[in-house]
């Protein structure tokens, strides 16, 4: 027995070094910066803190007008002033019925918008989609088996004892330090795969917004720190249930991505309706949908539920192409992005 609680010593440290000190994402060799205040909300929040921060600006300065409990419309000589705000301008004209929800998934999906993670991600400040995915089930795995050995410990012990008549140290004692030492760093391990932003990019928001700490513009609190700072009752009145309304049409997308992938998947395994799907839309994930740190504001998550993309899809007009961008696939600048229904959405990734 004494062979095997080596043998687990042995498994769960080389495992737990492997995963806490293996290869890191985000090394740059320059100290990186913020070109803007949208690559700070980037930072901060994703596209949906984006969107926020350029909505904020919009309504707070009448170029958006609230016609209702979420519904925006226009206003006179509304024009934007930065991608973003172009971007929030292009989807409410795309959405007739106003719905601000609408309005906000598809600035989110917006080239313009998206094209913001690809260059963070260019320049080592977030780490691009999907990238940590294997580390993190390796720490999720981990953590599962470290946890299933210590019950399976306890019958090993007992036959040890049954076994060996000489007194020895009981077996589950052996190995229950390492198992949960195996615990908390394939935990650990597993939390900082799903982080985002990469140390470089935490470090340039947290320059950005001592730089910025005298403006306490709605619009520069938002870019900063996602809907919690915003502090005009108001615009949190308008914007807060818009994030959750984004949530709630991004989850509907997903399903009838997967709904459709898996009525196609068996047209294929038929061999029937190959030719059916050609004029529907085509479902495909949305890249860049939320930074799952630092900054978890309420609302301010993204498409995906306000964790990270992650697998999260929307559905893409069959007339949009995608190519792939540093640190992310990004779609052309002939994509567009709209929800009139607020089901789905236009993919600008």
């Amino acid at each position: 027995m004494n062979v095997l609680a080596v043998a687990v010593w042995a498994a769960v440290l080389l495992s737990s070094l492997g995963l806490l000190l293996g290869p890191r994402r985000g090394r740059v060799s320059a100290r990186a910066e913020v070109h803007d205040l949208s690559e700070a909300a980037f930072l901060a929040g994703g596209p949906g803190a984006v969107v926020d921060a350029a909505l904020v600006a919009l309504l707070g300065d009448g170029r958006l007008v609230a016609g209702g409990p979420g519904i925006v419309h226009e206003g006179r000589r509304a024009s934007g002033a930065d991608p973003a705000q172009r971007a929030v301008l292009a989807a409410l004209r795309a959405a007739p019925s106003g719905w601000l929800y609408q309005v906000r998934y598809g600035a989110m999906l917006d080239p313009a918008v998206q094209e913001t993670g690809d260059a963070l991600a260019a320049r080592g400040m977030i780490a691009p989609p999907g990238a940590g995915r294997g580390r993190r089930r390796w720490g999720l795995v981990q953590t599962v088996v470290c946890a299933v050995l210590i019950p399976v410990s306890l019958p090993v012990t007992f036959v040890s004892m049954a076994l060996t008549r000489e007194s020895q140290v009981p077996f589950v004692l052996k190995v229950l330090p390492v198992l949960a030492a195996g615990i908390v760093a394939g935990a650990t391990g597993a939390r900082r795969a799903r982080r985002r932003v990469t140390p470089a990019g935490r470090a340039a928001l947290k320059r950005a917004r001592a730089r910025y700490a005298a403006d306490q513009t709605p619009a520069v609190r938002t870019a900063l720190f996602g809907l919690r700072g915003l502090r005009d009752p108001g615009l949190r009145a308008q914007l807060v249930p818009a994030a959750r309304g984004t949530r709630l049409a991004a989850a509907q997308a997903r399903g009838r991505a997967s709904a459709v992938r898996s009525s196609r998947s068996s047209d294929a395994r038929s061999g029937s309706g190959s030719d059916s799907g050609s004029s529907s839309v085509d479902l495909v994930p949305v890249v860049w949908c939320a930074a799952s740190d630092p900054g978890g504001s309420a609302g301010s998550g993204g498409c995906g539920g306000g964790s990270g993309c992650g697998g999260s899809g929307s559905s893409c007009s069959s007339g949009s192409s995608c190519s792939g961008g540093s640190g992310g696939s990004s779609c052309s600048s002939g994509s567009s992005c709209g929800s009139s229904s607020g089901s789905s959405c236009s993919s600008s990734t």
